[in-house]
């Protein structure tokens, strides 16, 4: 295999980023189509489908399926639902990582640590090989990759690593690489949901019941023996524990399935359907499997999973946002970051660099 041609080298010149290091955190997120459009769900839906992680049907038989059925129906209903959740700076998924990116910079240049965020897309864009790319160019030796999956998953987390082995079979000189595969029960990560939701009830109330919805993946990965459900279920516990939530309080369940196969129970609106008839009036859904709100926190749980539950006799639906650009999910985010970044030489800025940053977010705020 041929390898890609390596950028220009100066020996012993300093590295050429924006931050003059040679650290980089790699945070890949999912992915996201370019539009909410047919012609743009395809092309994403053709990529993302056709990861053997994510469906584990023999290569033949599925490729049938995907191109003589799935792509020709499925990105028309898609581009819809995207369209309903499209901000007028794109997609909210892309939207929130690229700023998660530029907060965890930014908070892990204040606690003195000189590292470049870059933030990646699994499918779609900013790709994990083009942003490599750019990083190389930029002089980085060393680089952790920082999936947004708390819980791992051979369908999420390893198909991050997979695209990143990918990208060093073509490369010839290639970076000190670190991997996080995990922080499902990360102290600071179950302290920053449980501040969430407490602000959250603060401000909208409470609710009867919490509902924690997860994605979904089929029952058979966990007899296969993906950890993804145990993950879940104790990200769940640990929250409730955190919040101080008596056992009929709270549930977890599972959204997004797709297809006939039976996934990874108890799926989501059949739950809260169940709620409402079972005499329920209201309840508080948050994600917590979701680094950022996307698709599936706005769109199927917010709009679809919130009708449901309101036809089927609820008062009260409040949905709980991810993370997203809070300031406990950043500082949780840094935390794990700065513990897997020990042992690597990190210069900490000057005084002079630290109070041309604070001037630049100055004006920045001032400009905001």
């Amino acid at each position: 295999m041929p390898f890609l041609p390596e950028p220009t080298q100066r020996h012993g010149a300093a590295p050429a980023g924006p931050l003059a290091t040679d650290t980089a955190i790699l945070l890949c997120n999912l992915g996201t189509p370019e539009a909410p459009t047919a012609p743009a769900l395809r092309r994403y839906l053709a990529q993302f489908l056709s990861d053997p992680r994510v469906v584990e049907i023999p290569k033949l038989i599925w490729l049938v399926i995907l191109h003589g059925i799935i792509l020709r129906v499925r990105p028309a209903k898609s581009a819809a639902k995207y369209a309903t959740v499209w901000t007028p700076d794109g997609s909210p998924l892309k939207v929130w990582t690229e700023k998660q990116a530029k907060l965890l910079q930014g908070r892990l240049g204040e606690q003195g640590l000189r590292v470049r965020v870059a933030p990646a897309m699994r499918y779609g864009e900013p790709a994990i090989a083009a942003t490599l790319d750019g990083l190389k160019r930029e002089g980085i030796r060393r680089v952790l990759v920082l999936p947004a999956y708390p819980q791992y998953s051979g369908a999420t987390t390893a198909s991050v690593i997979d695209d990143v082995a990918r990208w060093t079979l073509q490369t010839r000189h290639l970076p000190e690489f670190r991997f996080i595969n995990r922080y499902h029960d990360d102290p600071a990560y179950i302290g920053a949901l449980a501040q969430s939701v407490r602000e959250h009830w603060q401000r909208e109330g409470r609710g009867e019941k919490l509902v924690m919805s997860f994605h979904g993946m089929p029952e058979r990965t966990l007899h296969l023996g993906d950890p993804y459900h145990c993950e879940c279920l104790k990200t769940g516990r640990l929250l409730a524990e955190a919040l101080g939530l008596r056992q009929d309080e709270w549930l977890v369940s599972f959204q997004s399935r797709f297809g006939k196969a039976k996934w990874l129970e108890p799926y989501t609106e059949p739950s809260l359907i169940a709620l409402a008839e079972g005499g329920c009036k209201s309840v508080d859904v948050i994600c917590p499997g979701f680094s950022a709100d996307c698709l599936e926190t706005l769109e199927e749980i917010n709009q679809e999973a919130r009708e449901a539950f309101l036809h089927a006799g609820g008062q009260r639906f409040t949905y709980i946002p991810c993370l997203n650009d809070h300031p406990a999910g950043i500082r949780a985010l840094a935390s794990l970051a700065e513990r897997h970044l020990q042992g690597w030489p990190l210069a900490a800025p000057d005084a002079a660099a630290l109070a041309a940053q604070r001037e630049r977010a100055l004006a920045a705020g001032a400009k905001e």
